[in-house]
């Protein structure tokens, strides 16, 4: 195993993370929406069960909505007109941040929402 190529591709995971973060609104407002998450579970202080959930559905917005760029830029790479084929791609890999992020609304409603009201 080659350590230094292994270390390399940290560098470049780093540089995507960095990238997605840069070139997509997207990427940027569901990192904010997941941060306030993370918060008000502090705050809101739920179990160690219910935060893996929470960072779970968080994580798995982030990581479809960075897929879903991906796609995107390769598609817009490879293809210069309006094709039936490349619609599909870019919209199913925005359908499944679509998913994704209902998924996670849904976990934050019955995790957060309880605990909310608890309060009053």
């Amino acid at each position: 195993m080659d350590i230094k190529k292994f270390l390399k591709s940290f560098g470049y995971a780093f540089e995507g993370m960095r990238l997605a973060v840069q070139v997509d609104q997207n990427v940027r407002f569901h990192l904010a929406i997941g941060i306030l998450v993370v918060i008000a579970s502090f705050i809101l202080q739920i179990n160690k069960f219910e935060f893996l959930f929470i960072i779970f559905a968080i994580f798995f917005v982030i990581i479809t909505e960075m897929i879903n760029t991906a796609i995107e830029e390769m598609t817009n790479l490879i293809v210069n007109e309006h094709r039936l084929e490349a619609k599909i791609a870019k919209d199913v890999a925005a359908a499944s941040v679509l998913l994704s992020a209902f998924f996670a609304v849904t976990v934050g409603f019955l995790i957060l929402v309880p605990k909310f009201i608890a309060l009053f």
